[in-house]
């Protein structure tokens, strides 16, 4: 056997296809009993497998360890992925944001698509099989692995184990702890790209709105850090949706220590528009009580949440409210605050940041600067990005690099 991918997810997958293309030897071990498991259920079974940005734009999109990826990408970037998947019968559709979905908008179409190539290529697959140490050589190279009581010997070992973010499909950090054991050193893991939990005893009430087209920042000490526009949903201890978890990549570094969510709920509409739009609404419903009349301005589940930070009685009547009421009642609109204290976790979350130092691993061929024969590809690596297909793309193309170099005679560690 030439090469051993542990790992059965994107960049395993692309990993062995792109080594077997060359005329490898590879198998794959899988511990799930289906390849793709966490693929499958990506972008809510839908697979948002990359964007169809520029080149700059892709790399501003990886927060983590961007330098790192250009080398990779340069070889096998967003659009080469695009053209992979059609060319291999997979039909793909642009969507807003650039975001790149199969026609088909079915994530397991995605999966089946790499284990087909799998199969035509004649890469051995064992899945259900549960690998518990790396091998090294006396030579100090990566010469195989250990299941159970079985050994499998290869002239190279890819490791594409993922990180700990959905551990229910199987990510449980085996790859790290196995990294560690061979000298690599792991930078913290957090959960990145995940629901914002929050403490306000009113946010209960609005489970299950979701809000589009909205202004999102983020504020720690009051000093704003991210900034968005798009939708949010509201959950049963805080707030999700796609502003939320892009913004949550941005304040891992502060621990969530006094950080609050402000959302504009008419971004399109300055104080005095939106002023004028309040009036408007108020003459129209004047002799009626204030819960009664915002069903024009805001969703029915939101009136009386914002009654409540109003801090008025939903009793009064319109026409008493007076013009510093309704001032208050635009600021609260334009900066409807929600206090931040934690997050979904690993969970929930869509990817890990953190991972395998990135200074131990050459990024032309995702060889381990350490243990010669031993690559890396994937979420295991110290790379996240943002959502709308950034992480897939690192893990696509961090496979393919480690396909392409693994057991190249020209590779220099």
């Amino acid at each position: 056997m030439d090469v051993i991918i542990i790992g059965g997810g994107p960049a395993g997958l692309m990993a062995a296809i792109t080594a077997a293309k060359r005329g490898l030897s590879v198998s794959v071990f899988e511990k799930n009993k289906m390849l793709g498991r966490k693929l499958r259920i990506t972008g809510k079974g839908r697979c948002n497998v990359t964007n169809a940005c520029d080149f700059d734009e892709l790399l501003s999109n990886i927060p983590q360890g961007s330098k790192f990826m250009m080398s990779s990408l340069r070889s096998f970037d967003n659009h080469d992925l695009m053209n992979f998947f059609e060319e291999n019968g997979l039909p793909l559709v642009i969507e807003r944001g650039n975001r790149v979905f199969p026609e088909s908008q079915s994530a397991s179409d995605v999966a089946d698509c790499l284990k087909k190539l799998c199969k035509k290529l004649n890469i051995e697959i064992y899945c259900g099989t549960e690998v518990t140490e790396i091998l090294v050589g006396e030579d100090k190279r990566a010469c195989g692995i250990r299941c159970g009581d079985s050994e499998f010997h290869a002239k190279a070992v890819i490791l594409a184990t993922g990180g700990l973010s959905y551990p229910l499909t199987g990510s449980t950090g085996d790859g790290y702890k196995w990294a560690e054991q061979l000298g690599h050193k792991v930078t913290e893991l957090k959960p990145s790209l995940v629901g914002l939990y929050s403490n306000d005893k009113l946010i209960p009430k609005l489970q299950g709105l979701s809000l589009k087209n909205i202004g999102f920042r983020l504020f720690q000490n009051d000093k704003k850090v991210y900034e968005d526009f798009g939708e949010l949903l509201f959950t049963d201890k805080g707030i999700s949706g796609p502003v939320v978890l892009s913004g949550s990549r941005t304040i891992l570094k502060y621990g969530f220590n006094n950080i609050k969510a402000e959302i504009d709920l008419k971004p399109a509409l300055d104080d005095q528009k939106l002023d004028a739009r309040i009036q408007r609404d108020f003459q129209m419903y004047s002799r009626k009580q204030i819960v009664n009349s915002l069903g024009d301005l805001l969703p029915k589940s939101l009136i009386t949440v914002i009654i409540k930070k109003w801090k008025i009685s939903g009793n009064k009547f319109v026409n008493q409210i007076t013009k510093e009421e309704r001032e208050r009642l635009v600021h609260l609109l334009k900066h409807f605050t929600v206090t931040i204290n934690g997050s979904e976790g690993f969970e929930r979350a869509v990817v890990t940041a953190g991972g395998i130092d990135l200074k131990e691993i050459n990024p032309k061929t995702m060889e381990s600067k350490l243990v010669p024969g031993l690559f890396f590809a994937g979420e295991i690596l110290d790379v996240d990005a943002y959502t709308g297909g950034f992480n897939l793309t690192v893990a696509f193309t961090t496979g393919a690099a480690a396909g392409r170099n693994v057991l190249h005679t020209g590779n220099k560690t």
